[in-house]
């Protein structure tokens, strides 16, 4: 279901956030109240106590007083227009997302335990050139994507210019920051239309110096239920290739490749940065989240590297094998962080099945999978800085 249009979107949602921000304060204060007693136990000797109902209540007020501050400073912003040029204007958008995702990181990182392990190439091509840059990232676990934006504006100093589901639009400030910034908002997978591919090509091409595409080739966030139903849909439609590939990845949705082949085509002298992260692949759902609190003793680690526009292949169907390769390195990347527990079975025998053809591949709605895993020593790394397997 697509969100309604804006003029009934914002006034409905930003009378929710009020709303919200207006109860969550009491509710902190109750959660205080009701933990301190427990909080006493425990330095007498009883259970630690892990203080999830007010580290919940404490970010929910974090987060919805953002949300309204953000959106006051947009209608500021708005009210200036007519003596802002666009570079201005854009700028200072650009400025209030990278402080309110900065405030929100901060807030996440006391109140909720967060803790980042960033493992960076020696040489930090591709996010650190000057030119525009495309970054294609896993999803998986809760609030990836809000971390992805904060780094590519505050550590690597980058225009976030993003390709996302419409449902965001949801979210009030994100609707009104983002989409001034620019941003590429598209259905889910059962309401696109094949305009979509098109769009994300013209969006690709409008991007400029400093700015960063970044997109989930996945088009969802993993979770293990999410893809079995894609291994299974893809057997339905008669791509027993790609399912049987899609088997050997135990820690990755299968790719779909369109979206990010068209922003390619459109930039073809960019650099393409491969972002994988692990640490809250298992967190899909709220009885999981609240299980896991405090995030303290499970670190989201995250690594990147960037492929130089000499080492990525021309052709859809080369740039569809080097994707796939790109896609086998997160999952073995992840796979050698994972802890015993957290390993998803494999079968014992992973059969040598060559990638697909671009003319076999599914259509934007049946993801195609990952593919041939590359070679290289442990800890070895290419010239770009990916990992040629797990360990590095």
């Amino acid at each position: 279901m697509r969100p309604p249009p804006w003029v009934v979107r914002r006034p409905v949602f930003v009378a929710v956030i009020l709303v919200v921000a207006a109860l969550s304060g009491p509710a902190t204060v109750i959660a205080a109240v009701i933990g301190a007693p427990l909080a006493v136990a425990a330095r007498l000797g009883g259970p630690p106590v892990r203080w999830r109902p007010l580290r919940i209540a404490a970010t929910a007020v974090v987060y919805s007083w953002l949300e309204t501050a953000a959106l006051v400073a947009c209608f500021g912003l708005w009210v200036a227009r007519p003596v802002l040029d666009r570079p201005r204007y854009l700028a200072a958008h650009v400025a209030l997302l990278r402080r309110a995702l900065e405030v929100l990181r901060g807030a996440v990182e006391r109140i909720m335990g967060f803790v980042l392990r960033l493992e960076e190439p020696p040489e930090p091509f591709g996010l650190a050139t000057a030119g525009p840059v495309i970054v294609a990232s896993r999803h998986g676990g809760i609030g990836d994507s809000f971390l992805l934006v904060q780094l590519l504006l505050s550590r690597w100093g980058r225009t976030p210019r993003v390709v996302l589901k419409d449902a965001l639009r949801l979210d009030p400030a994100l609707d009104v920051m983002l989409g001034r910034i620019g941003a590429c908002f598209i259905p889910a997978a059962r309401d696109a239309g094949s305009g979509v591919t098109d769009r994300v090509r013209d969006f690709a091409a409008s991007l400029g110096p400093g700015d960063a595409l970044l997109i989930f080739p996945e088009g969802g966030n993993y979770t293990p239920r999410r893809r079995i139903r894609a291994i299974e849909n893809l057997r339905r439609r008669g791509h027993g290739t790609f399912a049987t590939l899609a088997e050997q990845m135990p820690h990755v949705l299968p790719p779909r490749p369109d979206g990010l082949l068209a922003a390619m085509a459109a930039l073809p002298t960019a650099p393409v940065s491969i972002i994988a992260h692990t640490g809250f692949d298992d967190l899909v759902d709220a009885r999981s989240v609240w299980a896991a609190l405090p995030l303290a003793d499970r670190p989201l680690r995250l690594r990147w590297w960037t492929e130089r526009p000499g080492e990525v292949p021309d052709g859809d169907e080369e740039r569809l094998r080097w994707l796939l390769v790109q896609w086998a390195i997160v999952d073995e990347w992840i796979d050698a962080r994972a802890t015993p527990p957290e390993r998803p079975a494999v079968p014992a025998h992973r059969p040598a099945v060559d990638p697909p053809s671009v003319a076999d591949r599914p259509s934007v709605a049946d993801p195609p999978p990952v593919g041939d895993r590359p070679g290289g020593g442990p800890g070895s790394q290419s010239a770009s800085g990916r990992p040629h397997n797990g360990t590095g």
